[in-house]
């Protein structure tokens, strides 16, 4: 029953009802739109300077652990030509082992502190990249450095052996 109303009031309401409310009031049109019986206080924004983010804490700029590539010159400028070792994890959505392996890549990745990348590759979406790297399953993850191949696996793997993987990526 209250959701008819309050679907009729929305309803009956016309824009030249809306243009009379007075601007500098948001708290009567939420009020006039409220399903509950307690009496609706004005919202505030958050965005506003008098609820601004304390100074204290820091803002500090992070390269990202990991990217989803868009297109085939996004694979060559941030995965071929990168300085810094890549792996490139071939997944797909409808994957459920692709699923399971990402954060766990990611948060081995994640320990390495930006000395790997990580690049995401959908096979759906980029078929021809799965192609030329070989990728016939998913998840295939594979590693580059320097524009080359060095190292790849195909399926999930757990976190000591993925720990592994990239330590022996890096060199460490």
């Amino acid at each position: 029953m209250a959701h008819r109303l309050l679907a009729r009031r929305i309803w009956t309401l016309s824009a030249k009802d809306i243009r009379r409310l007075p601007a500098s009031s948001p708290a009567v049109v939420s009020a006039s739109f409220s399903t509950s019986l307690q009496p609706s206080s004005p919202r505030v924004s958050f965005l506003s300077p008098t609820h601004a983010l304390p100074r204290g804490l820091p803002h500090t700029s992070r390269r990202q652990v990991s990217f989803t590539v868009q297109d085939n010159e996004d694979f060559t400028e941030r995965v071929v030509n990168s300085e810094l070792p890549v792996l490139i994890d071939f997944h797909a959505q409808w994957c459920g082992p692709c699923q399971i392996l990402g954060p766990r890549l990611e948060k081995a990745i994640a320990k390495q502190k930006g000395r790997v990348a990580m690049a995401k590759v959908d096979i759906d979406d980029h078929t021809d990249l799965a192609i030329e790297y070989g990728v016939s399953a998913v998840p295939t993850v594979i590693a580059m450095k320097g524009g080359d191949v060095v190292d790849q696996f195909v399926g999930i793997k757990d976190d000591e052996e993925l720990d592994s993987f990239v330590s022996k990526i890096i060199g460490k």
